[in-house]
């Protein structure tokens, strides 16, 4: 029995192939039949599930990464980030980030919900965290990431978000549903 034609919400698809994959995203070309009935194209980017968690010390500061990402071609300040290895849970991957990225280890890693950044064509869900209780290690980031580590009040973390000096999607809405939940 084959899967096509099937049904998705108002589109139809008609077949769907694999046109590029690697260890971290996939991309898929659909044939489709569109809402109006016309025919057409959809391609969706799948990346392997993240998460984000924004660090908060006893003293009401938090700690962001700054750090040139390769795909907006600069400097970007926001929560540690990073997918889930395999079938690592959030959970693990969330304090493997934090560990890894900036050397904390959080004794209190509070679940903040999942953040879908770019809805349209790309499938990349982010867990979100808050991480209380800090302790102090060593960072050791990846081969690929050259790290700066940035303290900086809560309430001047939430003005960045506020001004677009913070644009990182996921670090958003973090800082935004901690600051709800904070209180």
């Amino acid at each position: 029995m084959s899967q096509f034609p099937r049904r998705h919400g108002p589109w139809t698809i008609s077949s769907s192939d694999v046109v590029y994959a690697d260890p971290w995203i996939r991309v898929r070309l659909d044939q489709v039949v569109r809402p109006d009935g016309r025919p057409g194209t959809h391609t969706v980017t799948a990346i392997k599930p993240g998460v984000c968690v924004i660090a908060e010390d006893d003293d009401g500061y938090v700690f962001l990464t700054s750090e040139f990402h390769y795909a907006v071609g600069r400097v970007t300040l926001e929560g540690v980030s990073g997918g889930c290895d395999g079938d690592e849970s959030p959970e693990v991957a969330a304090r493997r980030e934090l560990a890894e990225e900036l050397g904390l280890i959080a004794d209190e890693l509070i679940p903040l919900g999942l953040c879908d950044p770019f809805t349209a064509m790309v499938i990349s869900p982010t867990h979100l965290y808050a991480a209380r209780g800090l302790t102090r290690g060593a960072a050791s980031p990846e081969g690929t990431e050259r790290i700066e580590s940035v303290r900086l009040p809560f309430e001047q973390a939430l003005d960045k978000v506020l001004a677009s000096e913070i644009t990182h999607g996921p670090t958003c809405v973090a800082l935004l549903k901690w600051a709800h939940l904070r209180s």
